[in-house]
């Protein structure tokens, strides 16, 4: 199957477009407490995530240890129904990029990644080269800066998210976007062909749902991302009551 068959599956089987994101907070967690944490949160969130999205600059700022966590999170914690998106934003030169690949899909065995495109589409092919994998490339991301780069108007027309827009079009079943919902205004989700999306923002950082209907029903699959709203906010309340609030929001809006 390909990604975007994959993550439909697992969104049709759960009933939920919620992705959950694994972001430890590398001040609140040490030792072993760490990886109890997030079997914890991966137990209870299961049910309601149509997908998992550890992020690696949290695993990586704990040293070896955490990536030895991210390992076994990957590899053993998470069901293996529940589809992965390593959430890594890599982009450096093709060979460079082969090994990144490499990490991700063999060496994770993560179902797709995020990518930053903005070194030139030929630094995708080593991730294109894994037929069953998926690829998120930076849309319009959720940060105040997409102005500056992603949104800028283009010579000939157009904006530069929307030239890679174009070329997740061109590979629809593998390539998607990140399109932040703070960023999801009148005009950016009209513009982009439909093609799986990865949409952060919702909780902490207070994006609105109801902007994802602008562009109309879509029938590529379409996830939200939800870190700190469900790891850390509300903590007198369950990982899974987080989990199944954010579902219920997303479903209401979103079907």
């Amino acid at each position: 199957m390909t990604w975007s068959e994959t993550l439909a599956f697992r969104i049709a089987a759960c009933g939920s477009r919620l992705c959950v994101g694994l972001d430890p907070r590398p001040e609140r967690h040490t030792g072993a407490a760490l990886g109890d944490w997030l079997r914890r949160v991966v137990d209870e969130t299961a049910p309601h995530a149509a997908c998992f999205k550890p992020n690696a600059a949290y695993f990586e700022a704990l040293g070896s240890e955490g990536v030895r966590v991210l390992e076994h999170l990957c590899r053993e914690w998470i069901p293996p129904e529940i589809p992965i998106i390593y959430d890594a934003k890599r982009g450096d030169i093709g060979e460079t990029q082969k090994y990144y690949a490499k990490a991700a899909f063999e060496g994770l065995g993560a179902g797709s990644i995020t990518l930053n495109p903005y070194l030139g589409f030929e630094t995708l092919d080593p991730f294109l080269a894994y037929p069953d994998r998926g690829l998120y490339l930076l849309g319009v991301t959720s940060n105040p800066g997409a102005v500056d780069l992603e949104l800028l108007p283009l010579a000939e027309g157009g904006r530069v998210f929307e030239r890679v827009a174009g070329f997740a079009a061109q590979h629809a079943g593998q390539v998607g976007l990140v399109v932040g919902l703070t960023n999801a205004a009148a005009g950016v989700l009209e513009s982009i062909p439909d093609v799986p999306l990865l949409v952060p923002g919702l909780g902490a950082q207070g994006g609105d749902l109801k902007a994802l209907t602008a562009g109309g029903p879509r029938s590529a699959p379409i996830v939200i991302n939800v870190s700190r709203g469900i790891l850390y906010d509300e903590p007198d309340l369950s990982f899974t009551e987080k989990a199944r609030r954010y579902a219920d929001q997303i479903a209401a809006v979103l079907g």
